[in-house]
């Protein structure tokens, strides 16, 4: 029973199954109506010759000078066209009625006639051609009685019988070859299943395998697939499912060790500044210093903490989002006012571009503004002091747009690449990398996109968000 678990036995025996089960369908069904269809073709070329041979003995009915040596005659000449035994059988009628049947006359010169009284019965009350069946000694015969009518009742009964050895023998030889063919299609079938179940089994064991390893972290080189039926299209998804399981643990990897020398940073710098703060022979304005420096990397401690809250609530899918139709420029402008002190500190010259119409977007209201904040924070982060920001809004081929452009000194190809990467910055005193990756994150999951162009002096990242239904309608 344990080897029957085995995939590679469970096919061998399936294929084994399902030839057999086909050679006993043409043994046990097809064979048998073979056989009836010979029986069917014989019996219905022995009644047809008999209609054609029964009117000549038919015209001997009556006639007072025929004589047994002549009637005997008659009858072998019937048979010899019938290529049939011909039996005459006379009607006699006995007191209840019933037809009662005695020879006259037999092609073959044997005492043993093979006559069939029911048969012979049945055409006489049905006055008309019937056939059937009969065994005589060791041999099976066809028979067809043939009622001999005179002045309108049946006085003879011609009975033809035709052996039906040579079917016999054609069925048996039928059935011998397809015992012979079903030996050796089992035994190829049993063969050959098993060596298909065992190059699958092969193939199948080799894919757990390398699951079990990537279930215990050890991924492996990618498995070759060497189909492209079910296995190799199941070969090829693992080989894509192990290599986005490394990229998860690279990155969940990457993210940890990011993440601690985050925190840690910022940690240690505060340990060291309650040291400091600890010797009373500092003066004040040293004092304050240290606590303006302490409440930078408590505002960083904030922020990276809501950034990797937000980040795992993302992926985790716990994200709620509420769409709604939101008017973008309210929005633009509600954002704005609220960096008016951080760009009043950064010496920068914000221009606002946006239109009187409006730009409305389905949308969650609270999530665009987040991202407006990041977009809002990341120019003035990474640009020099004094460097024009623009925020403008508009529409085009049907989606809503919220545009933060710097002229800051740009980015190179490399960083344009990656800048969408969680804790990638390109200059790790200025953040942890978080914003833009969480604020794609939160576009994509309102069914828009957030693109970043650069052109001579200007590097501009846009919010694409789908429009509202009544307002695409009214554009």
């Amino acid at each position: 029973m344990i080897r029957l678990r085995s995939l590679r036995n469970k096919l061998a025996l399936l294929f084994f199954a399902i030839t057999a089960t086909a050679f006993g369908v043409i043994y046990f069904v097809v064979v048998p109506q073979l056989e009836q269809n010979l029986e069917r073709e014989k019996m219905a070329d022995l009644r047809r010759v008999a209609d054609g041979a029964g009117p000549p003995l038919e015209g001997l009915i009556g006639r007072g000078d025929i004589r047994a040596p002549e009637l005997d005659r008659r009858v072998r000449a019937a048979a010899d066209a019938a290529g049939a035994r011909v039996t005459l059988l006379s009607v006699q009628r006995s007191a209840g009625g019933r037809p009662v049947f005695f020879p006259l006359s037999d092609s073959r010169e044997q005492r043993a006639v093979p006559d069939n009284a029911g048969l012979a019965a049945r055409a006489v009350a049905r006055a008309r051609t019937q056939t059937g069946f009969r065994s005589f000694g060791a041999e099976r015969l066809g028979q067809v009685a043939q009622p001999l009518q005179f002045d309108g009742d049946t006085v003879w009964v011609a009975l033809y019988s035709r052996s039906l050895d040579d079917v016999a023998e054609t069925v048996s030889f039928v059935r011998s070859r397809v015992l012979a063919a079903t030996a050796v299609a089992l035994l190829i079938a049993l063969i050959g299943g098993w060596a298909v179940a065992q190059a699958l089994a092969r193939r199948v064991r080799r894919l757990e395998q390398a699951a079990k390893n990537v279930a215990q972290g050890r991924f492996i080189e990618p498995l070759p697939v060497t189909s492209e039926d079910e296995l190799g299209q199941l070969t090829r998804t693992f080989n894509a499912m192990q290599a986005q399981l490394r990229q998860v643990d690279v990155a969940r990897k990457e993210f940890v060790a990011t993440a601690s020398h985050e925190l840690r940073t910022p940690i240690f710098s505060l340990s060291g500044f309650v040291e400091l703060l600890q010797d009373e022979e500092l003066d004040e304005e040293t004092r304050r210093e240290f606590l303006d420096t302490m409440a930078e990397q408590v505002a960083r401690l904030q922020k990276l903490s809501v950034d990797l809250l937000d980040l795992s609530r993302l992926d985790a899918g716990s994200v709620e989002l509420h769409e709604e139709p939101v008017e973008l420029t309210d929005l633009a402008r509600s954002v704005v006012r609220e960096f008016r002190p951080a760009l009043a500190d950064h010496h920068t010259e914000l221009e606002v571009r946006l239109p009187r119409a409006g730009v409305e977007a389905r949308c969650d209201r609270e999530r665009v503004v987040q991202i407006m904040r990041i977009l809002l924070d990341n120019a003035l982060r990474h640009t020099p002091e004094g460097t024009q920001v623009t925020v403008s809004a508009d529409r085009d081929n049907g989606a809503a747009e919220l545009t933060v452009a710097d002229a800051g000194p740009g980015m190179s190809d490399g960083v344009r690449s990656k800048v969408f990467e969680r804790f990638y910055t390109g200059d790790a005193a200025r953040g942890a990398g978080l914003g833009l990756a969480i604020a794609r994150e939160l576009a994509e999951r309102m069914d828009g996109r957030i693109e970043l162009s650069c052109a001579a002096g200007t590097t501009a990242f846009t919010l694409a968000l789908p429009v509202d239904s009544d307002e695409r309608s009214r554009g």
